[in-house]
C-alpha cells in the first residue's frame, strides 16, 4: 500500500511539473525521472511520531508539492493554491517567476494548513504566520529540533523580521519552498545563521479568535477608512481580536456598523462588518 501511494505521489508530481512548469521546465517522463520523483516523494512525509492529525495532514499536503517551482509571491491568491509569481527586484534568479506556477515559502505553508483543516488559517507572510493567533506553542532557536514535531513551522529572520518559513518533517528534515530558481524540496534543517525558532500550530477557534469574510479586505492604522491601509486579507482568514471600540461608522456589503476591532498580530484595525459574528463581538472587551 505504501509503495502504491509513493508511486501515485510521484506521478502526481510529474504531472504538476508538466502542467505548472513554466520557463525552463520541460521534463520528459521517463523511467529514470519517475524513479527520481518517487524517491523524492518517499523522502517527504511524517518522519517522527507525536504530531496532531491536522499537522500530519499539513505535512502530507506540502509533500504532494515536491518538485513544484518556488516562485516569489506564489500561493497568495484569493484562495490557497499555486499562483504565478512576481519578479523580486533584489533577486535576479526571480526573472522567470511570473512564468512559473508555484509557491513561495509562506504560500506553501498557507496551502498545506488550508488543505489540512479547511478555511484559510495561515494567510499572510512568513512573519504573520510565525505570529499567528493559531500558534499554540513556541520554541527558541537554542532548543534546536529536540522538542519539535512534524508539522511545526521553522522560521528564519533577525531583529524581529521573519523572511523564511518551512514545515518540519521530523528526523532533522523539513519541506520548503526555498528560493527562486529551485523547486519545493526536502532539506536538512538549518539551525545556524539567523534561525529564529519554531512554532506549533493549533488551528481552532479560541476565545477572541474570529474569521474574516469577503475578499480583498483591508485593515487600517486607525479605526477609520481614511487612515493608512496596513494589511490586505485576500480571502477568509482567522484573526485574533484584542479589543473593540465604537468609532467611524462604515457602510459596506449592505451593512452599517460603527464597531472596529484591533488585531494585535497586525497592529491594525478592521471594521466589524468583515468579521463573522454579531455587530458587537461577544466575549471581546472594549478598547480603552
Amino acid at each position: 500500500m505504501a509503495m502504491r501511494k509513493t508511486a501515485a505521489v510521484a506521478v502526481a508530481a510529474l504531472t504538476l511539473l508538466a502542467a505548472w512548469g513554466g520557463a525552463g521546465s520541460a521534463t520528459a517522463v521517463t523511467p529514470a525521472t519517475t524513479q527520481k520523483a518517487a524517491e523524492a516523494a518517499q523522502a517527504c512525509g511524517v518522519l517522527a511520531p507525536g504530531a496532531s492529525a491536522a499537522a500530519e495532514k499539513a505535512v502530507a499536503a506540502a509533500c504532494e508539492q515536491i518538485g513544484v517551482w518556488y516562485t516569489w509571491g506564489g500561493g497568495h491568491g484569493p484562495q490557497p493554491g499555486p499562483t504565478y509569481g512576481q519578479v523580486d527586484p533584489s533577486d535576479p534568479d526571480s526573472a522567470h517567476d511570473p512564468e512559473r506556477l508555484g509557491f513561495d515559502c509562506s504560500g506553501l505553508v498557507r496551502y498545506a494548513y488550508a488543505r489540512a483543516v479547511g478555511g484559510d488559517p495561515l494567510s499572510g507572510s512568513a512573519y504573520h504566520q510565525f505570529h499567528s493567533p493559531q500558534v499554540k506553542q513556541r520554541f527558541t532557536a537554542a532548543q534546536g529540533t529536540g522538542p519539535l514535531l512534524p508539522g511545526d513551522l521553522l522560521a528564519w529572520g533577525s531583529g524581529g523580521s521573519i523572511h523564511h518559513i518551512a514545515i518540519y518533517l521530523g528526523a532533522g528534515k523539513m519541506v520548503e519552498a526555498r528560493e527562486s530558481g529551485t523547486r519545493i524540496t526536502v532539506s536538512d534543517v538549518r539551525l545556524g545563521g539567523d534561525y529564529a525558532g519554531a512554532v506549533r500550530i493549533a488551528p481552532a477557534t479560541a476565545p477572541g479568535t474570529f474569521s474574516t469574510w469577503g475578499t480583498d479586505v483591508w485593515t487600517h492604522k486607525e479605526p477609520s477608512t481614511t487612515s493608512p491601509r496596513v494589511h490586505r486579507f485576500p480571502g477568509p482568514t482567522m484573526v485574533r481580536v484584542e479589543c473593540q471600540k465604537h468609532a467611524e461608522p462604515v457602510t459596506a456589503e449592505g451593512y452599517t456598523n460603527d464597531a472596529w476591532s484591533y488585531l494585535p498580530e497586525y497592529g491594525a484595525w478592521i471594521t466589524n462588518i468583515y468579521l463573522k459574528g454579531p455587530a458587537w463581538l461577544d466575549g471581546v472587551r472594549t478598547c480603552p
